[in-house]
C-alpha cells in the first residue's frame, strides 16, 4: 500500500506485518519525546482505542500488554496517527509517572553512540528493583 486508504475501515486501511503487528512509537505530549517503540496487534489496538490506554503487543510473553499492568506506569492516549503508508503508529500519550522505559527512565531512548560506543545519557529516575517487585 503506498498510501492509507482511508475508504476502508479503519482497522483494514492498516499495513499489518506477516505476524499481524504494526510498529507504535509513544510521544509525550506534553514534551515532543519519543519515549518508546512497541508493537501493536488488531485486539491491542482496539482495545487501546476502547479504553484510551495504550495497550501493545508482548512479543516476548506472546499475550496483550497493558502498558503500566506491572509498573504502574501506564500510558494515558490523547491521540493516535497513522503515517501516510498506513505502516507506523504514533501515539500521544500522558505517561504516568513519568516513566516509560523498564529501566527507570523517561525514555527508552537513552542510549546515545559516541564514537563507536552505546553510552547511557539519561538518569536512572527510579530504580527497577522498586517498579517491578515479584
Amino acid at each position: 500500500m503506498s498510501d492509507l486508504d482511508a475508504s476502508l475501515d479503519w482497522l483494514d486501511a492498516l499495513t499489518w506485518d506477516k505476524d499481524g503487528l504494526i510498529t507504535s512509537i509513544a510521544q509525550d505530549a506534553a514534551s515532543g519525546r519519543v519515549l518508546m517503540c512497541a508493537w501493536m496487534n488488531r485486539d491491542a489496538l482496539r482495545e487501546t482505542v476502547a479504553s484510551g490506554n495504550a495497550v501493545y503487543w508482548s512479543r516476548s510473553r506472546q499475550r496483550l500488554w497493558r502498558k503500566g499492568e506491572e509498573s504502574g506506569h501506564g500510558q494515558k492516549v490523547i491521540s493516535i496517527r497513522a503515517d501516510c503508508d498506513g505502516d507506523v503508529l504514533l501515539l500521544s500519550i500522558d505517561q504516568v509517572g513519568g516513566i516509560a522505559c523498564h529501566t527507570g527512565r523517561e525514555s527508552c531512548f537513552f542510549l546515545e553512540l559516541q564514537g563507536q560506543r552505546w553510552v547511557p545519557v539519561d538518569p536512572v529516575l527510579k530504580d527497577p528493583k522498586e517498579i517491578y517487585k515479584k
